[in-house]
């Protein structure tokens, strides 16, 4: 055997060694971290505790291990928090950060944070847990509870709106006002012992870091900053960074956080609100501008008239480029000037008032007219109208008058040719209305003439007719007795001619009684009267039921509606099923059209020239009685109510004679009866 080779023990000797040389300086590590480290078993039994956390909390490890649990180590009023820490870690693995207070040997308490962390063996079971304690501050046993002044300080600062925090140099926070933590939807116990970048959002911190730093630095920091709020909103705050010293040093630093949203809101919009006032004031003068402009250019341009200002004494004030060119004057010449000197002294009584007394009537009434002679700088004159103008500020007080000129030269010139024009034309009118009246008095000679000495002839070739027909009896041949018959009745149309004549020519001077007329009840009136004088004759008479009411002479319009009447009657004898239609529609030109029409005979009306001539006829007397004058006087009493009449008819086919006559002060969209509305809506 060489007992050179080196042994197995010998081989591992090293190799121990490195590993509890490793070991030792893992232990040192752990003993010696900057926080406490603990760990306990299921039933929160401490089963390891670094030297950190036994020099905190002043005691040896032997009284700890094993003899101590975490409901031993916490305050009376922390136990239940701790033991619910440990189940909750139990049973998902994981389990929030608990803050409580740790009892120490002394008496008094530390406040601490405790992060935990399960660890569990090959098979998944669980060993211990991991527990980081981070030291939030001594607490003295008689402020285990907040002491009375520690009480009303933080209740005075929750009733802050500003936010208020304190953070140590190792940026851990210390203390925290309500306001502050609601920003970050936390209670202000759970933010003491969080590190700033475990409540600052991360993309936040790159901007604040630098200024963290400097305040640390001794620097203080006051700036304005833009952040989110919890509901995506855009807030404002005013922050102040405030170093803590203390003997010297630097301990931690002082947040302050104002809300300025409602001030910059407000700054916003009343910078916004200056800009659209800035923008409405330069539109506002640009437009003032442009009206200025055009209204120089207005003033300046127009030919005949001219404008100038006056103050209340009557100078001249400004003297525009039409005034110059309308009254020749230069500016230099009449500013200042009493605007009487542009005024013609001999107007011979043709203005109204002088100077002095239109510039007293101006300023008490505001404005007044004046016509008159004007003068030219050359000393000519021309003929004027003159408005003087008072010219007030808002509160009424008299600024000056402003003068508006025009030259009516040509209009007084032709006002004169019209003065003259106008008495030879009612020289002209009272020659003519002489001889109208002489007319009159030949036409009323006339009338006597033919109703006196024309009718006795004919009343005595009647009556000698007749009587020669009584005296010869059935003696005389056919012949004779037809002759004696055409003499009878040639003398019967003389005289209705004669009769007709003598009306046509009373309606041309008879005065129209302008009264309502019902035309329902006038109508069948008449329609009766025909109907005694026809009683043989089978007519379909169809009348509109709701005719309007009319204004004109119920008599007159009584004999023009029996004329077209009796003129339907009369066309329609030889008609075996006669019809005549009454009855009114809405005139698509305005106003109200009547209407009667029949199944008759009717007539050409491209041959009807002489329609409403008195003695024309269409037809034959053999065929159809009458003297041609129905027709002619209907026209005449249809015209004297202000409407006209006019037919429409065709050879075999019936007519239709339609008129127009004023309504009785009815408004045709109000008084539409219901066969007007029938007509309009065919």
């Amino acid at each position: 055997m060489d007992t050179s080779a080196p042994t197995t023990e010998q081989q591992l000797a090293p190799i121990t060694d490195e590993l509890l040389a490793a070991l030792s300086a893992a232990r040192a590590l752990y003993d010696n971290a900057p926080c406490g480290l603990l760990a306990l078993d299921a039933e929160l039994r401490c089963v390891n505790i670094n030297q950190t956390l036994l020099d905190w909390l002043g005691m040896e490890r032997e009284d700890v291990i094993v003899f101590k649990t975490l409901e031993d180590l916490a305050s009376t009023d922390c136990r239940v928090q701790a033991s619910t820490h440990v189940e909750q870690l139990l049973i998902s693995g994981r389990t929030e950060p608990l803050t409580l207070s740790l009892c120490r040997s002394n008496g008094d308490f530390l406040k601490a944070r405790l992060t935990s962390s399960a660890v569990y063996d090959a098979e998944g079971q669980f060993l211990h847990t991991s527990t980081l304690v981070t030291d939030l501050g001594n607490v003295p046993a008689s402020h285990t509870a907040d002491a009375p002044q520690d009480a009303i300080l933080r209740s005075i600062t929750n009733r802050i709106p500003a936010r208020l925090a304190y953070y140590d140099k190792n940026l851990i926070c210390r203390f925290a006002n309500a306001a502050h933590a609601q920003r970050y939807a936390k209670e202000p116990e759970d933010m003491v012992g969080s590190h700033l970048s475990e409540v600052v959002r991360p993309e936040v911190l790159p901007e604040i870091m630098p200024r963290v730093l400097a305040t640390l630095g001794g620097q203080p920091q006051n700036f304005e900053a833009e952040r989110t709020a919890a509901d995506g909103g855009r807030n404002y705050f005013e922050i102040h960074y405030l170093p803590d010293v203390q003997n010297g040093e630097i301990e931690g630093m002082f947040i302050e956080l104002h809300d300025i949203t409602e001030r910059r809101r407000t700054e916003e919009f009343v910078l916004h609100a200056n800009q659209d006032l800035e923008d409405r004031v330069r539109e506002r003068s640009q437009e003032l501008f442009a009206s200025e402009q055009r209204y120089r250019l207005m003033v300046d341009a127009i030919q005949d008239y001219c404008i100038y200002f006056v103050d209340e004494t009557g100078a001249v004030t400004d003297w525009t480029e039409s005034a110059q060119r309308l009254h020749g004057h230069g500016r230099a010449q009449i500013v200042g000037q009493p605007y009487e000197v542009l005024l013609c002294t001999d107007n011979a009584g043709e203005d109204e008032v002088d100077a002095g007394q239109a510039l007293r009537l101006a300023k008490e009434h505001g404005q007044w007219e004046s016509r008159g002679w004007r003068l030219r700088e050359d000393g000519s004159r021309f003929w004027a109208h003159t408005v003087l103008t008072a010219l007030r500020n808002e509160a009424g007080e008299l600024q000056g008058l402003s003068s508006i000129t025009r030259d009516m030269t040509a209009a007084k010139c032709l006002e004169d040719v019209m003065n003259d024009l106008n008495r030879e034309l009612e020289k002209r009118v009272a020659e003519r209305t002489q001889q109208l009246v002489a007319a009159n008095k030949d036409l009323d000679v006339f009338s006597h003439m033919v109703s006196h000495d024309l009718r006795a002839p004919l009343r005595h070739i009647a009556s000698f007719v007749s009587l020669l027909q009584e005296q010869t009896g059935d003696s005389t041949d056919n012949l004779a007795r037809q002759y004696q018959t055409s003499i009878a009745k040639s003398a019967k149309r003389m005289s209705l001619m004669i009769e007709g004549l003598l009306e046509y020519a009373r309606l041309g001077r008879v005065s129209v009684d302008n009264q309502p007329v019902p035309l329902t009840p006038l109508l069948h009136g008449v329609v009766a009267h025909l109907k005694q004088e026809h009683p043989k004759r089978s007519i379909d008479w169809s009348i509109d039921p709701d005719l309007p009411v009319v204004r004109g002479d119920a008599m007159l319009l009584a004999q023009a509606w029996g004329n077209l009447l009796d003129n339907a009657v009369k066309y329609t004898a030889k008609c075996a099923d006669a019809t005549i239609k009454i009855g009114w529609k809405v005139n698509p030109l305005g106003g109200r059209t009547f209407f009667v029409s029949d199944n008759g005979a009717g007539f050409d009306l491209e041959k009807a020239h002489n329609l409403f001539v008195m003695f024309q006829r269409q037809h034959h007397s053999m065929d159809f009685e009458g003297t041609g004058t129905g027709l002619a006087l209907a026209q005449r009493i249809i015209e004297r109510h202000g409407g006209r009449l006019w037919a429409e008819t065709a050879v075999g086919a019936g007519c239709t004679f339609y008129f127009t006559l004023p309504l009785d002060n009815l408004d045709p969209e109000l008084a539409f009866p219901e066969s007007s509305m029938a007509e309009l809506t065919a």
